[in-house]
C-alpha cells in the first residue's frame, strides 16, 4: 500500500476519494471520501469490488468511527444526465476534497478541478488504504440505497443488479417501462425514450 509513502514526504492528513456507480443505467452515483488517521487498526481496506457484501458489510462501521474525518455525496440520475458521468464524478470528487480539506488527497484515476495538492492514481482502489476505504463507503451505500429501490420499484430487480445493465434489467425495463431513477442520457435508456 503507498499511503506510507506520502506520510514519509511529511503528509499528515491523507484523503482517499472513490466512487460507485458510473456504470449502471439507474441509480444514484454515490463518491465518498476518507480521512484516516496514521495509525489505524482496521484490516482488509482494498477495492471494495474484491471484497465479499460480508466483508464490506464489516467494514463500514469500523471506517466511520476510525476515521479522522469522511464524506459520502449523492449524485441522482437527473444531474448525472444534466452534466454527464464524468463531469459529475469529477464535480463530486472535488467538492470532497475542498471539504474535508487534508494535507493531500489521492482519487482514484480522476484529476481534480481545483488547484489542492492532489494525485489521480490509476487502480488506486487496490493501491491505496485511504481510497480502498472510501471505495467501501462509497459502494456499501449505493447498494443499500438499490436494494430500498427494489421496493419502490418491484419487478427490475434492483437488489440484484444495483441498476447495471444486465440481460434481466434490459428485458425487465422494455417491458415495464423507464423509471425515474432510470439515466435518460445512458443507453438503452435513451434508445427507449425516442
Amino acid at each position: 500500500m503507498i499511503d506510507p509513502e506520502y506520510y514519509a514526504r511529511g503528509i499528515r492528513t491523507l484523503c482517499g476519494i472513490d466512487e460507485a456507480g458510473r456504470g449502471p443505467i439507474a441509480g444514484p452515483l454515490i463518491v465518498a471520501g476518507v480521512v484516516l488517521p496514521r495509525a489505524h487498526s482496521i484490516k482488509g481496506l482494498h477495492d471494495s469490488k474484491q471484497l465479499s457484501e460480508k466483508q464490506r458489510d464489516a467494514l463500514f462501521p469500523r471506517i466511520q468511527d476510525e476515521a479522522l474525518a469522511y464524506m459520502i455525496v449523492r449524485i441522482d440520475p437527473d444531474v448525472i444526465d444534466e452534466k454527464n458521468i464524468y463531469v459529475a464524478t469529477q464535480d463530486a470528487m472535488t467538492e470532497i476534497a475542498v471539504g474535508l480539506n487534508a494535507d493531500y488527497t489521492l482519487t482514484d484515476a480522476m484529476p481534480l478541478t481545483v488547484p489542492l495538492p492532489h494525485e489521480a492514481i490509476i487502480k488506486g482502489d487496490t493501491l491505496s488504504e485511504s481510497i480502498g476505504a472510501a471505495s467501501i463507503l462509497a459502494k456499501v451505500t449505493r447498494d443499500t440505497i438499490m436494494k430500498d429501490y427494489a421496493s419502490v420499484y418491484p419487478g427490475y430487480g434492483f437488489d440484484q443488479h444495483k441498476g447495471y445493465p444486465t440481460v434481466y434489467h434490459v428485458t425487465q425495463l422494455r417491458a415495464l417501462g423507464v423509471t425515474v431513477i432510470h439515466r435518460k442520457s445512458f443507453q438503452p435508456v435513451k434508445g427507449m425514450l425516442h
